[in-house]
């Protein structure tokens, strides 16, 4: 799966906006609907990356297009996310790629924050190369060969070492500690984005060139970038407790949906629609394909999905 770690002026920004922006830190800064007693508000935190837009986009289309609500949505890094959640600046996180920390202080302890049910999509992060290089070398899908392949991946920015390549700095991410204690000779290159990595992985993979890089799925890339993933050392709980210990792979892990108390108790239909939703990974691929890949508006994705998938979001409603 997928981890993070995260990462600033706080925004209400609409969701076309969002696709390849980087995350804003609204802690400091609270909507001026989220959290409005009385009010048919509704604000949702968006993370950077096309997956959670998608899911956003349909959220808000149908809130507004068949339960009448205005929705607000801030784009906020993951960790700040839970914060401003806690203090009813956003009223739902409707894709959480798993803050342990965070779920104890804020759901089982100050039960500020109200867990919300499954999305419907598992999320996996890993390391991945490019199909085409492995029909090249076969071998190079296991960790333990990565360090003779490592000239292959060289770049400007890594000098001698192989260029590891992750998305954003504010994405959890334990591709350091990786590198340092399965002795392998990469350097780990931030591209910035998830907008900006993909820019750079669909370079390599036009030129037919190498790259190794932190990926996840679902991802809609995988459809126009075969990519396979690198076997590291097993994943087992616990393993990845001690940060500057980790030495395994990522853990597949249900992504879930995150609400303010207040907001889940009082909510009305809004929360009780939030709790519901729930899709799968195709569903959610085919939205941010149709965002990332086609350039849709996020509004107009979210209208064709709605109109193509009726049985699926009624559920929701009822």
């Amino acid at each position: 799966m997928r981890v993070r770690t995260a990462y600033a002026v706080a925004a209400v920004m609409s969701l076309a906006l969002l696709s390849g922006c980087g995350a804003a830190d609204m802690t400091k800064q609270a909507s001026p609907f989220a959290n409005a007693q009385g009010a048919k508000t509704v604000t949702l935190s968006v993370q950077s990356w096309v997956g959670a837009q998608a899911n956003v986009a349909v959220a808000q289309y149908l809130l507004e297009h068949k339960l009448g609500y205005r929705v607000d949505t801030v784009q906020v890094d993951e960790v700040p996310a839970w914060d401003a959640l806690s203090q009813g600046r956003v009223d739902a996180i409707l894709e959480d790629w798993g803050h342990p920390d965070q779920e104890k202080r804020y759901v089982d302890d100050k039960k500020t924050i109200t867990r919300a049910g499954g999305l419907g999509v598992t999320g996996h992060i890993g390391w991945y190369v490019p199909t085409y290089l492995v029909k090249q070398h076969p071998d190079i899908t296991n960790w333990k060969n990565l360090n003779k392949y490592s000239s292959l991946f060289r770049t400007a920015e890594s000098g001698s070492k192989g260029q590891l390549m992750d998305g954003s700095p504010s994405y959890v991410t334990n591709d350091k500690a990786l590198v340092t204690n399965l002795k392998l000779n990469y350097q780990v290159v931030f591209a910035g984005s998830e907008a900006a990595q993909i820019t750079q992985m669909k370079q390599f993979a036009k030129e037919k060139k190498p790259f190794l890089t932190y990926w996840y799925a679902p991802q809609w890339l995988f459809k126009k970038v075969p990519m396979t993933e690198v076997e590291l050392p097993a994943y087992k709980e616990g393993c990845d407790a001690d940060a500057a210990k980790v030495a395994c792979a990522y853990p597949h892990t249900p992504l879930q949906k995150y609400l303010n108390t207040d907001f889940a108790k009082k909510g009305g239909k809004a929360a009780a629609f939030l709790k519901k939703f729930k899709w799968t990974t195709e569903d959610q691929n085919e939205v941010s394909l149709m965002i990332a890949d086609q350039k849709m508006s996020p509004a107009d994705a979210a209208k064709k999905w709605v109109d193509n998938h009726p049985a699926t979001w009624k559920a929701w409603l009822s």
